[in-house]
């Protein structure tokens, strides 16, 4: 089981008027200069409430959007050091930079508990070659180092991977460590009866996901687009559905492996572009499936009844669409009120479906920030922003 050193797990006095830089992932979307979503914002704001109780000076950092190692102003995080502000009630200053003078001065400036952004790291190309002279500069920055950006875990970059190595007293934050914590137990040792729920589109995307899975859970229900596939590898009518050729080949070794625990959709909400309906079984030519049908929803119910451990990643239809939102919907109502397991939820789809749905985070037991960072760890990969963390 992983687990990693945790600014929780030492003395807080260790942070009083020490510099510390916290990478967090404000990779949010903005839209004429005003963030749209703060999801990702409120994440970390434990973190940074820690830290400034222990009066820290915090150094934020963190990428938004490809500006691929240029100054793109659309992608400025002065917006986010504005929103940040409403929410922690304090002003946060700003860096026009992340490296140099912009930033040494902002950084110079601050006293115990207050909050500092610099500029979006992304406008330097050494980010995401992991320069050592790029690492060097952030590192003039601060003299701890935090890391609470588990969606970006995944990348060798300077700021998660090089950067941490400079710093004898480096910790997860509190998301990060809550992210490890969750996302380990369904790797290694989910609580039994264990039933895994997967979705979205491409099989071969979550091959070393579906992998793991299956050699943990009892049960395994395949929703959404990437359902068409394993139904092809059996033979089955799929009509015009969305079918990942590349993934056929695994599906049907996967089935011959696994098929005791794997939960097909048994009717499919179709259309033909004019017509939707239900159909049960094969589905005919020129219709494709869009939503797991309501049989289908009571299958998955009851499959979901008994377990203490559930894990769910991806959608099971076009949620965004109305007429293809119901199975999603109900699935995720349904384990929001099943309170005899613990219900880990995963990526970024599956956290836009349950807010479509209605529902918040703090209805599940976890709701993990990360994409394909959440799909590799419980692959089983070892992430290199979490490998350069200090083990507990």
């Amino acid at each position: 089981m992983v687990r990693k050193l945790a600014i929780d797990d030492v003395d807080k006095n260790l942070f009083p008027g020490k510099r510390v830089f916290v990478r967090v992932d404000f990779n949010v979307p903005v839209s004429d200069g005003r963030v749209v979503d703060d999801y990702r914002i409120k994440k970390a704001l434990p973190t940074l409430h820690y830290l400034m109780d222990a009066g820290a000076r915090l150094v934020l950092a963190s990428h938004l959007g490809r500006p691929k190692g240029r100054r793109v102003e659309a992608l400025s995080l002065r917006p986010v050091a504005e929103h940040l502000s409403t929410l922690l009630g304090k002003d946060v200053a700003f860096a026009e930079d992340c490296i140099g003078e912009p930033a040494f001065g902002v950084v110079e400036s601050l006293r115990d508990g207050d909050v500092a952004l610099l500029e979006n790291l992304r406008f330097h190309s050494g980010e995401k070659e992991n320069d050592p002279r790029f690492v060097e500069e952030l590192g003039k920055l601060a003299d701890i180092y935090v890391n609470d950006a588990f969606g970006t875990a995944h990348r060798k970059h300077a700021s998660v991977y090089g950067l941490p190595l400079l710093f004898e007293e480096r910790f997860a934050g509190l998301l990060m460590k809550r992210e490890i914590e969750y996302l380990g137990r369904v790797r290694e040792n989910p609580d039994h009866p264990f039933v895994s729920i997967i979705g979205g589109a491409k099989v071969k995307d979550k091959m070393g996901v579906l992998e793991r899975l299956a050699s943990v859970s009892d049960r395994l229900l395949i929703g959404g687009a990437m359902a068409y596939t394993f139904l092809r590898a059996l033979g089955r009518g799929v009509g015009s559905s969305l079918v990942d050729e590349e993934g056929i080949d695994f599906a049907e070794d996967f089935l011959g492996r696994y098929g005791e625990k794997v939960v097909l959709p048994e009717d499919h909400v179709v259309s033909d572009g004019n017509t939707t309906e239900v159909v049960f079984g094969d589905i005919p030519d020129g219709f494709a499936g869009y939503d797991i049908g309501p049989s289908t929803i009571e299958l998955f119910k009851s499959s979901v009844n008994g377990a203490r451990m559930v894990f769910w990643n991806g959608p099971l239809g076009m949620f965004e669409k109305e007429d293809f939102s119901r199975g999603t919907f109900e699935i995720a109502r349904f384990l929001a009120g099943y309170k005899d397991a613990e219900r880990i939820l995963g990526g970024g789809d599956t956290v836009s479906a349950i807010h479509a749905a209605g529902l918040k985070d703090d209805e599940f037991d976890h709701v993990s920030t990360g994409g394909g960072a959440t799909l590799e760890f419980i692959s089983g990969k070892e992430l290199p922003a979490i490998s350069v963390l200090k083990d507990l």
